[in-house]
C-alpha cells in the first residue's frame, strides 16, 4: 500500500518548494531591512534593535579596530553574510541547522572567502581559533538561550567566549546579539551577572551594552 504524500518523489518536492520559500523569505528579510529600521526609528528605538543597526555596528567594529575576518554564529538566512561579503578579507559563518546551512550554501558558494560550517558553534570555534594567528570580529549570535522554543544554556555561550578571550591573540573583538534576553528566565543568567563573570575573569577587557548588543572590547578605549 502505498502513500503519494510519503513517497520519495513527493518528499523531494516537498523540500524543493520549502527550500525555494527559504530562499524567497531570505531575500524579503533583506529587501525589507531598511523600512525595520525606519520604523524603529519612528517608535522611538526600542530594546530590539533591526538587523541594519546590527549591520552598521558589525562594520563600524571592524573599522575601528582594523579587523579585516569576521566569525558568526548563527548564519540564519544569511543576512550578516550577505551584507558583509564585501567588507571582510574573510568570513566564517556556523549554523546548527541544516536548512539554514543548505540555504547559505546555495547562496554564498560563489564567494571564496566565505566559508559556512555546519555544526555546534561550541565545537567549531576552538577549531577556528587554532588556525587565527590575526585579531577577528566575533558576531555571536547562535540562539544560546532559546532557539526553536527549545530552552538552552549558558554553558556554550561562556566556553565560546572563553575560548576567544584565552586565545594568544588578545585584540580579538566580540559583539554578543540579544542583551536584552539575558534576564534570568529560560535558563539564562542575569545581563549585570554575565558581564561580571566577564569582568572577573578578564579584567583587563572593556565591556558595553548598547542597542541589544553585549560589545567586549580589547582594552579600555
Amino acid at each position: 500500500m502505498s502513500n503519494t504524500g510519503t513517497t520519495p518523489d513527493a518528499q523531494a518536492a516537498h523540500a524543493a518548494k520549502g527550500f525555494r520559500y527559504s530562499k524567497l523569505k531570505a531575500l524579503q528579510k533583506r529587501l525589507g531591512q531598511r523600512v525595520d529600521y525606519l520604523w524603529w526609528i519612528l517608535r522611538g528605538k526600542p530594546a530590539r534593535s533591526p538587523h541594519l543597526l546590527k549591520q552598521m555596528t558589525v562594520l563600524a567594529t571592524a573599522r575601528a579596530y582594523k579587523l579585516d575576518a569576521l566569525v558568526e554564529t548563527g548564519t540564519y538566512y544569511g543576512e550578516m553574510v550577505a551584507a558583509m561579503r564585501k567588507q571582510f578579507r574573510s568570513i566564517s559563518s556556523i549554523e546548527f541547522d541544516e536548512r539554514f546551512y543548505r540555504l547559505a550554501q546555495s547562496m554564498f558558494s560563489k564567494y571564496p572567502h566565505v566559508r559556512l560550517l555546519h555544526g555546534d558553534s561550541a565545537m567549531w570555534i576552538p577549531k577556528l581559533l587554532s588556525e587565527i594567528h590575526t585579531p577577528c570580529l566575533f558576531w555571536l549570535d547562535g540562539g544560546y538561550f532559546i532557539w526553536d522554543a527549545q530552552e538552552g544554556s549558558n554553558n556554550r555561550l561562556m566556553s565560546e567566549i572563553d575560548a576567544i578571550l584565552s586565545h594568544p591573540v588578545k585584540q580579538h573583538v566580540i559583539l554578543l546579539d540579544d542583551a536584552r534576553g539575558l534576564n534570568g528566565t529560560h535558563g539564562t543568567p542575569r545581563l549585570e551577572d554575565f558581564i561580571g563573570a566577564i569582568h572577573a575573569k578578564y579584567p583587563e577587557r572593556t565591556i558595553e551594552v548598547k542597542h541589544d548588543i553585549i560589545r567586549i572590547y580589547p582594552a579600555a578605549r
